[in-house]
């Protein structure tokens, strides 16, 4: 017998793979569930840009609107404060939330006993569906008057720094006071992402630094942050997000002007481009109703940006 005839005759009592029809059921549902997610954001993208389209193609010399909207600049002069302003805010919110999140994390899933663990993480899920008008009504109902004495002394011991320099508005509502808010708010997604991002740490990694010579600090820098520092910029983004899309906690502890500024401490404060739309859009029409709908756009922009670069980021971590 030949070869051939040997080779043909084992691929021919070779057992098929069997499609089933719950295989091909599940297939086609989730291949139609991708496409309608790209399809309803394509949508959004479009949408938002016919609506907007006119405000973003008005000459610079000619008005947006009513007074609120009139800028010499056109849409970029009305625009690029409020990009400034949520820029500005979510940067601050994160520098603050960042370390803050991560050791909490760390603190939930290494250092706890179990039966704090528990508890820990159940107030941290909790925080997690707290709405965010919840968060403003704290911010300016009781922090923004307890704060107050504290930006008193910043200004004026630590007034020689830029950030916290001229005159502090004795109501506390100044970018401090929405940079702390936003902070707590992107607090527990940042938190509950890392932790676990951290318990699917290798136990066999952990056990082997331990095993070194390594105290539990010196584990957690060998073992756990090689391994979960990609989760960790992960829920970085994902807190970032919410953060630039922020709109009622915004809106209620910021004295926003719309000013270009980085000082903390005074009355006149940059705002954001959620906070504007939600101000203005409910009474806003016509010329002043496609001003807001371009700008919900720059921040529909802004956050694909940010989430692209940081999957960017990401899959070249993962890949080293």
């Amino acid at each position: 017998m030949s070869n051939t005839d040997t080779t043909a005759r084992a691929q021919s009592s070779t057992p098929k793979a069997v499609r089933r029809i719950g295989d091909t059921i599940f297939q086609t549902i989730s291949t139609t569930s991708g496409a309608l997610i790209l399809a309803i954001l394509a949508a959004v993208f479009f949408f938002l840009l016919v609506q907007g389209f006119p405000a973003i193609a008005t000459p610079v010399n000619e008005d947006l609107g009513t007074d609120s909207f009139r800028h010499d600049g056109g849409f970029a002069g009305y625009i690029l404060p409020l990009v400034f302003g949520t820029i500005w805010a979510s940067f601050l919110a994160m520098i603050m939330a960042f370390p803050v999140g991560v050791a909490v994390a760390l603190f939930i899933s290494h250092f706890a006993s179990r039966k704090l663990t528990g508890i820990l993480g159940f107030v941290i899920d909790m925080l997690a569906a707290v709405p965010s008008v919840i968060f403003g009504l704290w911010g300016i109902l009781v922090f923004a008057p307890i704060a107050g004495p504290l930006y008193a002394w910043l200004g004026e011991f630590l007034g020689w720094i830029p950030l916290f320099e001229g005159p502090v508005t004795p109501t506390g509502k100044n970018m401090l006071t929405g940079a702390i808010v936003l902070a707590i708010m992107v607090l527990p997604i940042m938190t509950s992402l890392s932790r676990e991002i951290f318990l699917q740490t290798p136990r066999l990694h952990e056990e082997a630094s331990l095993a070194l010579g390594a105290t539990r600090w010196e584990m957690v820098r060998q073992a756990v942050f090689p391994y979960a520092s990609s989760g960790m910029f992960a829920s970085a983004i994902l807190a970032l997000g919410r953060a630039l899309g922020e709109t009622m906690a915004i809106t209620m502890v910021l004295s926003a002007t719309g000013a270009v500024t980085f000082h903390l401490l005074q009355s006149q404060n940059p705002t954001t481009i959620a906070a504007s739309i939600a101000l203005q859009f409910p009474e806003a029409s016509g010329q002043n109703s496609s001003t807001l709908i371009a700008g919900g756009l720059v921040l529909f922009a802004i956050t694909l940006i940010v989430n692209s670069i940081g999957r960017w980021i990401i899959s070249r971590s993962v890949k080293k």
